[in-house]
């Protein structure tokens, strides 16, 4: 387990603010209050190293982190890449998916991109908001950044397939989004790309993949703990899951 040290964190210019509460994304029927770090011009990519260890995500220029007075349903997660053994199912999606090909593309809109997204977002998130997103709000979203961010494009015999975008940090990535043909049947897309995620840490000697917030009754987070193992940021300590604190309906 590795604690959080304020002392070794620059964000002493930072200040923090929370929102009004608004309608939760995740669990219906519940309100969400985020904590909002500001002036976004000050947190470069190290800056914003530190906020993700501390739990923070970023839409756009605006990092954030839940900050509910009652729930703490929402649990930041990471994968520790040394200790990540692939399991069989996701051998086999690697496999499944070798034709695809990764190119790091500039952090632009491209409207074919765009299309895709918005394919995406009808087919898995319909009636979710993003799916009426306009191409400025696209913009906004995922190619506004002041930190490292790599936008990278997968492509299936010329064909586009998938879009990720990526932060790099001193420690890691951290995965922003990722967006990917809904319509090729029985496709492991995501799978696969947290799989190159991982392999890209791997190669670069970087320790951890963060991937955003975990909550443990959401089903469209379960995803993110078949790889495992992986650690939880809770009550300041990053530590390690075990299997009974990944089953629904503990608490």
């Amino acid at each position: 387990m590795s604690r959080i040290n304020d002392s070794e964190l620059p964000l002493s210019l930072l200040q923090f603010y929370s929102t009004a509460a608004y309608p939760c994304s995740y669990l219906s029927g519940e309100k969400a209050v985020s904590q909002v770090a500001t002036p976004t011009h000050l947190i470069s990519t190290e800056v914003y190293g530190d906020l993700v260890r501390r739990g923070f995500r970023r839409s756009g220029v605006f990092s954030y982190r839940p900050n509910c007075e009652e729930c703490r349903a929402c649990v930041p997660v990471r994968l520790p890449i040394q200790r990540f053994q692939p399991n069989r199912s996701q051998r086999r999606c690697l496999k499944e998916h070798g034709t695809l090909r990764a190119r790091e593309r500039p952090l632009m809109y491209v409207d074919e991109h765009y299309r895709l997204y918005l394919r995406y977002q009808a087919a898995r998130h319909l009636g979710g908001g993003m799916d009426q997103d306009d191409h400025e709000q696209y913009s906004r979203f995922l190619l506004q950044s002041r930190v490292d961010t790599r936008l990278i494009e997968f492509t299936e015999n010329g064909v586009l397939r998938m879009v990720s975008i990526i932060d790099v940090l001193n420690d890691g990535l951290s995965s922003v989004y990722t967006f990917y043909d809904p319509d090729v049947a029985g496709a492991s897309f995501g799978t696969y790309n947290i799989l190159w995620q991982i392999a890209q840490c791997a190669a670069n000697d970087l320790p951890y993949l963060y991937l955003g917030y975990w909550i443990r009754d959401s089903h469209k987070m379960a995803y993110k703990t078949r790889f495992r193992p992986i650690e939880g940021l809770i009550d300041d300590e990053w530590r390690e899951f075990e299997d009974s604190d990944l089953k629904v309906g503990q608490r």
